[in-house]
Parts: C-alpha cells; structure tokens; sequence
C-alpha cells in the first residue's frame, strides 16, 4: 500500500503456519481413528505455538476428541486459568481437560513468570496445591472464598461455569512424595513414572505397580478415587530388532540437550517392539490399574496408522479392560 498509508506485511511466506497445519492433521487423524484425547504441551521456549491458543484452534475443528492443553501454575493466575478453561469447556460441549505441570525448566519461569521461579520442590507443589483448590473452588462454587501462601480470592465467583459436572478433569505427574499427596487429594488422575530405558520393562512395571497402589491407597485415605494414565512413546515395527533401532536413534536424539531428552524418555514405557509384544504390555498396564494411554510416534503420522493397523486389533477399547487400581 502506497500514498502514506502504513505498509503491513509478514515474516516470509506464511499463507498457513506448518506447525499449525502439523497439528491440526495428527489430532483430526487420531479423532477419526477413535482416539479419545490429545495433549498440547506447553513449551514455551521451545519452536512450539502456545497451548492454550492452539487448543482454542484445534477445538474449533475437531468434534468428539477431548483437548487437553498443559499449564505452569504460575505463569497465569488460577483464575483465569479457571475462566479460559471453563470458556474452552463450553465452546467444545465439554471436551476440555486440564494437564498441570509443576514444571522443572528454571529458565522458563524466569522469562514467562517474570522471574517466579520456586526453588523448592516442597514449596512449588504447595503452589501447585493452591492453584488447583482456587480452579476447583471457581468450577464448583458460587461464591468461593481462598486464602493461602501463593494465592487469594475473596468471595470469588465465575459466573459461567464449565459444562462437565463436577468440573473438568485434573490431570498430572510428580516424582516426588509431596507431589503425590497433593494429586491424591485434589487432582484426577496421575501419570505414572517409569524410568528412562526400554529395555528394563520387568524392573520398571514393578516399580509402577509399587506406584499405582501407593496413590490408590493415599486417595482412598482421603475419600477418593485417582485414575492413572500413562504417556509412551512407541516403536512399533515387524521385528524386535527393527523397533529397537528406531527406538536407538530416538535416545541419541534425547542426548541433544534436556528438552530433547523429554520425547526420549517416552520410551521408558517399554513399549518397544513387535505389535504382539506392545499389545501384551499394554494389557499388562490395564491389569494394573492404567486407564488411560497418551501415546507419541516417530514420525507421528505414518506411526498412528501403524498402532491403528496393527496393535489396535490386538486390544480391546483402550481403557475397557482396566481394572480400578486397588490399594493394598
């Protein structure tokens, strides 16, 4: 535009952002192959776009998936994190789900949270607690009042409300003890643990065993019921030998740096193989309580055609078979 008229232009050719587009053809992919959920991570210093505005656009084109975008207690205020979450929830009838990450990536904090880093992982997840009781207390109350170390609200309410009744689900991980007992009184369900290494299936489903009854019984101490889920990244080939090579070269890609290492250590659910051995252990998982599976590929699009033609047929409905997990 000429004759003093301000010229608007954009950074190259981007008639459509690839990311973008990527996205949006894996969730449509697995909504129409049947899967139940997606999860947008947040990685805010990665090549990533935001989660919560790329929910926002995969649920305006997606109909039956659930969509569930990771926040940082934190970077946002739990109340508004309440009034963006109830407002996706309405607009896709109820298919929103909320994935709170503590977090680990100091520098992160830093930079989005305006130098909010916690230091202490005892004191991040007890801002972590407060965060879900002031979400939880704005989906279910009318008038909701809230003061604790991080966070307050003086009879506060939102006056439209999340469609799933009680309020959408909670979903989380934690390594730590504190951490657990904050997701078996106040979140929904947990992803489980595991070590980062494939080939120690045995030594690692004990230990997720161990785990799974640990939360059952702390939630069943406090009147409640936790599910489990777990996040795996398969490699699913026609022999052994051939899944292990491509899982070999997803773990020298991990090697790179820290975030590298966090598609890698989707491995360590040792779901490695041929499609009869990863269908044996994912049965095995759903023996043990694991309700629900998220599951990344390599690469993602070819990989979920791959699961779909080849492991799915193996297994019943994922989650039809899973027994409540049961504290000792």
């Amino acid at each position: 535009m000429a004759d003093g008229v301000r010229q608007v232009g954009v950074r190259g050719d981007y008639s459509a952002d690839k990311s973008f587009q990527f996205a949006l053809d894996v969730v449509l992919k697995g909504e129409a192959l049947g899967f139940d959920i997606t999860l947008i991570a947040e990685r805010l210093l990665g090549p990533d776009l935001e989660a919560w505005m790329l929910t926002a656009a995969l649920a305006a084109r997606t109909k039956t998936i659930q969509i569930m975008p990771a926040i940082y207690p934190g970077m946002i205020t739990p109340q508004l994190a309440a009034k963006m979450g109830a407002t996706l929830d309405r607009i896709t009838g109820g298919r929103f789900v909320i994935n709170v990450v503590n977090g680990w990536y100091q520098k992160e904090f830093e930079l989005f949270s305006n130098d909010g880093w916690i230091a202490s992982s005892e004191a991040r997840y007890n801002h972590m607690s407060g965060f879900v009781r002031v979400l939880k207390g704005l989906w279910t109350e009318d008038h909701f009042p809230f003061s604790g170390e991080f966070f307050r609200a003086d009879d506060a309410t939102l006056p439209q409300k999340p469609v799933r009744l009680p309020h959408p689900p909670i979903y989380t991980a934690s390594r730590t003890d504190s951490g657990k007992d904050v997701i078996a009184e106040h979140c929904d369900l947990w992803f489980v643990n595991y070590q980062a290494d494939y080939r120690r299936f045995d030594e690692s489903f004990a230990m997720i065993r161990k785990d799974v009854s640990d939360l059952a019984q702390r939630a069943k101490e406090l009147g409640r019921t936790l599910a489990f889920g777990m996040s795996a990244h398969i490699s699913c080939a026609d022999t052994l030998a051939e899944a292990q090579a491509c899982a070999d070269e997803l773990e020298r890609y991990g090697q790179r740096d820290r975030v590298s290492s966090t598609a890698a250590r989707g491995l360590g659910a040792c779901l490695v193989g041929t499609p009869d051995l990863i269908a044996k252990r994912m049965r095995q998982y759903e023996e043990i309580g694991i309700g629900l599976f998220l599951l990344n590929f390599h690469p993602m699009l070819s990989g979920i055609d791959n699961f779909a033609k080849h492991v799915l047929p193996l297994l019943p409905p994922i989650g039809a078979s899973a027994k409540p997990a049961k504290a000792p």
